[in-house]
């Protein structure tokens, strides 16, 4: 079976769209609210993306490539605040007469509204199966890869500006963080020049610009690995954010984070305690005397030497559990990765289901508008049995009249209209036999068969 690459493009959204939900949610500690949040709303959400996008928090930062911007998304961002609306900003300001009115920085005062302070797009291409027995060299060439997609993305949407572009390499996964700032032109109120992500990402214009993404990353994949593979087929997704307590797989992460945590204290009681430790023996170690017959010799007591083994017991058990604590970051990484998995997936089949209710909601008007038709058919089809039935009457009369003038008359005239209208095929058998007839009934041959039957029938069950 050919293979085949799946390719995510995931914008942070937030469900907390009512402008008192999110004003709660920004002042809200990561994690505290039941509308899980994964936008970047204020400079503190800002800052957790900085420490989560550089890895902050551990030693393996040369599995972390940043391809655009610096080592400080924080500061890249307000640099980028500076550059794009500054000039707006002072031209708004002129035009104020009130010095309430006027802005003295924009980055703070929008850190300080209900809009979100800059975006934040994902973008992976493979999953896990992929990767799983690629080495470093392999993976690292997606450098090449990731910085084309920068560039495509700039290409595609010039008004979202890139303020940093950040790879990771220390999970399944290597994948891209993109942190920038979405910006509307032109406004007629406030600023001539906006931050304006409501306006910048529709459902209409992600889609569109997830497809072009799609297609210019697998054309660099193929480029820089000279290969001709494919992708997936699209998995229609939406950017949906999650509570991580709706994760399948949570209560278990959640159970070995507790335990590193425990670690942790104990590491950190330990350290405490080394700390007091080791003034004592350094209190010890400058209170030794010389020997009386050897001077480079010095003398310890008993109850000290037993203080330096307690010690070095301690170093010992200290190093061990802090070493165990390295494991929590571990843990960490494989939570997040988890949770972006799920995430992915969630949003993809919640988007998946809404087509399917927009398929529903067209098939239901289609429904509705056949039910209609066949309404205005059921309506001419009874009129048409009107008309027909008129017509029947007519033709039962003049059927009548055919067989009362050639029956009782015997006229020519009436006989040679029969047979002409008959050998033209106007008269079937059985309306020429009517016609000549006089003892035949006005009625099809059928009808007069069927009635004799009923009365057959009745007379039988009689």
């Amino acid at each position: 079976m050919e293979q085949e690459l799946a390719y995510s493009f995931h914008l942070g959204s937030d469900k907390n769209k009512s402008k008192l939900a999110k004003k709660v949610s920004k002042g809200n500690v990561s994690g505290t609210t039941s509308l899980s949040n994964n936008a970047i709303q204020n400079a503190n959400a800002l800052s957790k993306v900085n420490k989560h996008n550089l890895r902050d928090y551990d030693n393996e930062k040369d599995l972390i490539r940043v391809v655009r911007g610096t080592n400080d998304i924080v500061n890249d961002v307000k640099d980028l605040y500076l550059e794009e609306f500054e000039e707006a900003r002072i031209e708004y300001n002129n035009k104020q007469t009130r010095n309430d009115r006027k802005i003295d920085n924009y980055f703070i005062k929008i850190n300080e509204s209900q809009n979100d302070l800059a975006c934040e797009i994902i973008i992976e291409l493979g999953d896990m199966d992929f990767w799983k027995d690629k080495d470093k060299e392999y993976r690292l060439r997606m450098i090449d890869v990731y910085n084309e997609q920068v560039n495509d993305l700039v290409k595609i949407l010039p008004t979202f500006k890139i303020a940093n572009a950040t790879i990771h390499f220390d999970e399944t996964s290597p994948h891209m963080h993109i942190v920038g700032v979405p910006i509307i032109e032109n406004c007629t109120r406030g600023m001539k020049k906006q931050v304006g992500k409501s306006q910048l990402f529709t459902k209409e214009s992600l889609t569109k610009i997830q497809d072009k993404m799609r297609t210019a990353c697998i054309k660099s994949f193929n480029k820089f690995y000279d290969m001709d593979i494919k992708l997936k087929e699209k998995q229609k997704g939406r950017n949906q954010d999650i509570n991580v307590k709706d994760m399948s797989n949570y209560t278990n992460i959640k159970k070995q984070l507790s335990e590193k945590e425990k670690q942790l204290d104990k590491a950190n009681k330990q350290t405490n305690k080394l700390d007091n430790t080791t003034k004592d023996i350094n209190q010890i170690l400058n209170n030794l005397k010389p020997a009386k017959f050897n001077k480079n010799n010095m003398v310890i007591s008993n109850e000290d030497i037993d203080k330096i083994k307690n010690f070095a017991k301690d170093v010992k058990d200290t190093t061990k559990t802090v070493r165990s604590v390295n494991d929590l970051n571990i843990a960490i990484r494989d939570f997040e990765h988890s949770a972006f998995e799920i995430e992915k997936e969630n949003y993809s089949l919640i988007n998946q289901i809404e087509e399917k209710d927009k398929e529903i909601s067209n098939l239901k008007s289609e429904v509705s508008s056949k039910d209609k038709r066949i309404g205005n058919l059921q309506a001419e089809i009874v009129k048409i049995k009107n008309e027909l039935q008129k017509f029947k009457s007519f033709w039962h009369r003049l059927m009548k009249r055919f067989q009362n003038k050639i029956g009782f008359d015997k006229d020519k005239q009436y006989k040679y209209v029969s047979d002409d209208l008959y050998k033209n095929g106007i008269f079937t058998d059985d309306e020429n036999e009517i016609a000549n007839n006089l003892a035949r009934k006005v009625k099809p041959k059928e009808n007069i068969d069927t009635s004799k039957t009923k009365k057959k029938n009745n007379y039988e069950l009689k």
